[in-house]
């Protein structure tokens, strides 16, 4: 069987299937973190969320680099693989495209949402995030660089998660800003 049916679908089945896959990778991510901290505490599942997505990110750029690169250098490069990355699929960044730099904000966050939803609270996404943003990044452009604005557990408002600064480093180290 295996790639037969994928072969067959026309293009709404092969929408609806990508659909269904991004669900249950969504499902996956979400079930083994709560796992994870029923049974080891909260500290425990933020670290190796931590693990996990800085290896995920280096591993999904370079498949996504193999499958669909060469990209331009620098963050337009960057975000441009980015948006094939499977998480950036299923949720709505705000990018505010500068010279040289991306701000990518994230208005509604489907975890933290379903954990808030479930009196949870708010988990610590940011070191996770960090890394995986970074691990992709180095794989597509070394030069560009990530820089978090805020993320939970820092304070932020009402509506947005977090907001990430992606910026391309001078030569010789310097940063540029354009704020």
């Amino acid at each position: 069987m295996g790639f037969d049916i994928i072969e067959k679908m026309d293009n709404d089945g092969l929408k609806e299937y990508i659909r269904s896959l991004l669900w249950n990778f969504r499902l996956v991510d979400a079930f083994w973190f709560i796992k994870v901290e029923e049974r080891f505490g909260l500290d425990a599942a933020e670290q190796v969320n931590e693990e996990v997505w800085a290896r995920v990110g280096q591993l999904g750029a370079r498949d996504i680099l193999k499958r669909f690169g060469p990209f331009p250098p620098g963050v337009k490069g960057v975000w441009q693989a980015y948006s094939l990355f499977p998480w950036t699929v299923m949720v709505d960044y705000v990018v505010e495209e500068r010279e040289r730099e991306l701000i990518i904000s994230m208005p509604h966050c489907p975890p933290q949402e379903g954990r808030l939803k479930h009196g949870k609270g708010e988990y610590v996404c940011k070191h996770m995030h960090g890394a995986e943003f970074q691990g992709f990044a180095s794989v597509i452009d070394p030069a560009v660089k990530v820089e978090c604005l805020y993320a939970p557990p820092d304070p932020h408002p009402a509506d947005c998660f977090c907001k990430w600064r992606f910026y391309e480093a001078e030569a010789g180290g310097e940063v540029a800003k354009t704020r």
